[in-house]
């Protein structure tokens, strides 16, 4: 878990380093060390992606063979091929730099006439889907709870997973992209799709026998850090969110034409576990 200083981007400069140095309380220098090691870090993995990145384009765009580019970086055949397998894959810019915080709603509900507020289990799973994921892609993550009053988004590179109906920042994040768009039809949830004018809406909703529900993912660029947003009609249809981007991102990310935003179909089994995912909208980007 990162400190509150990491989480409010206090510790986020190689000028940190010194003044660390020179912070008399043994345990403030300790905490920003610590912190400062993080982002150091994450920064090393970024870079370890990026000279990757590097490598494969000279070869594949460049035309240069493995052993010309080595050569040319000062490095054996060896080490580069270690770099091509080792270092992290592609689609972790998809999430930032890093770290990258995970937020879930904190909902409040009656039980017994009291009001009490408690997490979705759908959320948590969406929540632990995505930290596995992020892990694999040597991000480190943090946890947010998202109040039902809350209209802040973390500092950081940030997943939101959250409804318009569970928190006012929810509904300023899924109103910014202006491509996809919950709306309250007739009483019910549905997403709007402003490319094609098509409204989705919950087939699970409908009939609860069909257990299919719909989310979607946006991904937008705020002062250099990356904000993906990511909501289902239901709470299941976040978690179906999750599972496209477990097995799907891979495939799809292409850092030449950034994904920005889709709409993702999910079916699931009685027990609320995802069996299959489809992206039905998009993926769209800036440039379309």
């Amino acid at each position: 878990m990162l400190s509150r200083a990491t989480k409010l981007g206090v510790v986020n400069t190689p000028d940190d380093f010194e003044s660390i140095r020179d912070d008399p309380d043994p345990i403030r220098r300790g905490q920003r060390a610590g912190d400062l090691i993080v982002i150091y870090q994450q920064r090393a993995a970024e870079l370890a992606r990026l000279r990757k990145a590097a490598i494969e384009e000279a070869h594949h765009q460049h035309g240069r063979s493995y052993t010309e580019i080595a050569e040319l970086l000062g490095l054996t055949k060896g080490r580069i091929s270690q770099i091509r397998t080792g270092a992290p894959q592609p689609e972790r810019a998809f999430f930032g730099v890093g770290p990258v915080t995970v937020g879930i709603p904190r909902r409040a509900g009656f039980e017994d006439g009291r009001k009490r507020e408690y997490f979705d289990a759908n959320d948590q799973s969406t929540q632990e889907l995505l930290e596995r994921m992020l892990t694999r892609l040597a991000l480190v993550t943090t946890r947010h709870t998202i109040a039902p009053d809350s209209n802040e988004i973390p500092h950081g590179d940030v997943i939101m997973v959250c409804g318009p109906k569970s928190a006012p920042v929810a509904r300023r994040l899924q109103s910014s992209d202006g491509v996809l768009a919950f709306e309250n039809f007739d009483g019910r949830w549905t997403i709007t799709d402003s490319r094609t004018g098509k409204r989705h809406d919950s087939p699970f909703l409908r009939d609860d026998t069909d257990r299919r529900d719909i989310g979607l993912i946006s991904r937008s660029f705020v002062d250099n850090r990356v904000i993906v947003y990511i909501a289902g009609i239901t709470s299941i249809g976040s978690t179906g969110v999750a599972h496209w981007l477990g097995t799907n991102l891979a495939g799809s990310y292409d850092p030449k034409s950034a994904f920005m935003y889709g709409l993702v179909e999910c079916e699931f089994d009685k027990a609320s576990t995802i069996t299959a995912s489809r992206i039905i909208a998009g993926p769209y980007d800036h440039g379309r």
